[in-house]
């Protein structure tokens, strides 16, 4: 398993203990690095914005103290929605991978698949997004599942 991809699910596990949100964890990679972090604090915040990879934006901004993170690469449990994908291009991110499928969040409750066909998909994304370690984030996703958390 990737490093930084078992660092996101820990993220994401930490989302779960604390009912903050969804299982969708999130970590900046720089030169090797991580210099953000974040996990969905959707419920917490009472605010629908609050995605995994929005908070790991936010936290790696902070830190290096400016909106642009060229040069670094997002490890996310889930793949991405249109809103966190458009935010990962406007943060200039270099590179997305992202564990568990637009597909599989609808095995969890989550209804992200409307919004990326109303946007038009992915067709016209190459190069950008690219899966990796699967099968733990879908381990993630039925832990989830099994809580009969709060799905929004």
């Amino acid at each position: 398993m990737n490093e930084f991809m078992a660092e996101a699910i820990k993220e994401a596990y930490k989302g779960i203990r604390l009912n903050h949100g969804g299982p969708f964890g999130s970590v900046i990679v720089k030169d090797g690095k991580i210099i953000g972090k974040g996990h969905n604090m959707v419920l917490k915040n009472n605010n629908a914005t609050c995605h995994g990879e929005i908070m790991a934006i936010a936290t790696a901004s902070k830190k290096l103290k400016t909106y642009d993170l060229s040069n670094t690469i997002i490890y996310t449990t889930g793949e991405p929605c249109p809103m966190c994908l458009c935010a990962c291009m406007w943060a200039n991110i270099s590179k997305v991978y992202y564990g568990a499928t637009i597909k599989d969040n609808e095995l969890i409750g989550f209804r992200d698949q409307k919004f990326d066909d109303l946007m038009g998909g992915r067709k016209n994304i190459t190069n950008y997004l690219e899966m990796l370690d699967r099968k733990e984030c879908l381990d993630l996703f039925n832990k989830y599942k099994s809580l009969n958390s709060k799905k929004y």
